[in-house]
């Protein structure tokens, strides 16, 4: 006899915000950070040296995305400049910093 299964919207939500789940999340979110920070760019000079490099940060919640219904984890840099590093400027090429690392975090995941 073939098993059965029938899903219940609930508990569905309930696993996706279980600890381990968040747990998971950050986990995966801090193997992406290490990767944000071995290839990020470095500036020598003046006060903002090595900022951006050291600005990277996790941070997770049980009540993330679109319908807050699930754990997440997010993978942020604090400096101020950090959307012309990733996006570039007319002056300055764009250097998909998180791009990449999301990239390859998932490869190392």
């Amino acid at each position: 006899m073939a098993a059965r299964f029938k899903m219940k919207r609930k508990g569905i939500g309930q696993m996706l915000r279980m600890p381990g789940m968040r747990a998971e999340m950050l986990r995966r979110a801090e193997v992406i950070k290490s990767a944000a920070e071995a290839i990020s760019p470095v500036y020598m000079h003046g006060a903002d040296a090595g900022r951006y490099k050291a600005s990277w940060e996790t941070d997770s919640t049980a009540r993330g995305g679109r319908n807050r219904d699930r754990a997440v984890a997010y993978v942020r840099n604090g400096a101020y400049y950090a959307r012309w590093v990733e996006y570039g400027t007319e002056k300055v090429p764009a250097h998909h910093v998180l791009l990449r690392a999301a990239q390859i975090g998932g490869r190392n995941g």
